[in-house]
């Protein structure tokens, strides 16, 4: 078995952290799937397509954290889980949507994913049993 002497902490941490994005981005696929049918069958405002993709991908950063952040560093790890889905997911929802503008929103969205990230990791590794 590989211990953390011959392939160091962070090698584990990248693995956990990419885990975690692979696991934000399907949750968030499925969701926003979920929630373009219901916007289909209901008379929903567009008001609130934008408003609930950002809160289905932040629920989505913070169970990818709180999922697979392990050991030390939490903040840090769900931090790049949050910094990785930004930039995974960008250009699958820009896709999705057909617009690949970036304005200072893009911004925010780099900032608060990686504090939701943050949040998660720090909650993963000091509310974890075992």
């Amino acid at each position: 078995m590989r211990n953390e002497r011959e392939y160091g902490a962070y090698g584990s941490g990248m693995f956990d952290m990419v885990k975690g994005t692979l696991a934000a981005i399907g949750f968030a696929l499925v969701a926003v799937i979920i929630f373009a049918n219901i916007l289909a069958a209901t008379a929903l405002s567009d008001a609130v397509i934008y408003p609930i993709n950002q809160a289905l991908k932040g629920i989505a950063v913070a169970l990818g954290s709180i999922l697979f952040v392990r050991g030390e560093k939490g903040w840090l790890k769900g931090g790049g889980i949050g910094l990785l889905f930004t930039a995974l997911s960008y250009p699958i929802f820009s896709a999705l949507c057909g617009d690949f503008s970036i304005s200072w929103w893009f911004l925010v969205e780099v900032i608060t994913a990686f504090l939701i990230g943050a949040l998660g990791g720090i909650l993963a590794v000091n509310f974890r049993k075992g």
